[in-house]
């Protein structure tokens, strides 16, 4: 399931972009500000942002310009009431994917969502992840660690990991986590999880005595 997150002051606009998106099937995250839309891209993973521009303190232009200078190459759609052709330009020259007008169509925004997503698809992912002494063979589901063949892991505690070493150093949150490996909404239930994730702890501790996973409390986790 894909995520957003949407950044916009107006908790209406905020409120009805959710709503709508989860209905198409995505799985959404606000923020309400610049730094707080920082602090969730810090701590949490998203497939794109829609950013507001007229936003209280930090304003978009600065949000997507640390977005972007922190190496950050997730989709940025501009939602503005900026409608020059000026405020384009200068947000597509700092990193923008797209722009888009307010008042706007939902079947619009939607559709634009959908082009950028599928941009990224587009990529060709390599089968092969590697951080430190790990390394994950996604076409046979096997992982080593220094050297030594890690005892199967399930499905989901295969895609535990594989979140987590695609972007080693980001503390990604037990709901985004689940969402990933379960490819279904997170209801705020933790049993199954922690489960799997000490499941995981321990085959990969069979393979090896160093601790790859690291629980950041009260957030989440990320690789050590």
């Amino acid at each position: 399931m894909d995520t957003i997150l949407i950044v916009d002051d107006d908790s209406n606009i905020n409120a009805m972009l959710s709503e709508a998106l989860e209905k198409e099937g995505f799985a959404c995250g606000q923020a309400y500000s610049g730094s707080e839309c920082m602090l969730r891209l810090a701590v949490e993973h998203y497939d794109l942002v829609l950013l507001d521009l007229s936003l209280p303190g930090k304003s978009g232009e600065d949000v997507l310009r640390e977005i972007r200078a922190k190496g950050n190459s997730t989709p940025v759609i501009v939602v503005s009431a900026k409608d020059d052709l000026d405020s384009k330009v200068d947000v597509l020259s700092i990193g923008a994917d797209d722009y888009v007008t307010k008042p706007f169509e939902i079947k619009e925004v939607t559709a634009r969502i959908r082009v950028q997503l599928r941009k990224c698809g587009d990529v060709p992912a390599s089968d092969t992840l590697t951080y430190g002494g790990l390394s994950m063979d996604k076409e046979h589901f096997t992982v080593t660690a220094d050297g030594a063949e890690v005892p199967k892991l399930t499905r989901q505690e295969f895609l535990i990991l594989e979140l987590l070493v695609q972007h080693p150093t980001r503390v990604y949150s037990k709901d985004a986590i689940y969402e990933y490996a379960w490819q279904e909404p997170y209801v705020g239930e933790t049993k199954t999880l922690d489960v799997h994730m000490s499941n995981l702890r321990k085959k990969l501790k069979q393979a090896s005595e160093k601790e790859y996973i690291e629980t950041i409390w009260g957030i989440g986790y990320r690789m050590k």
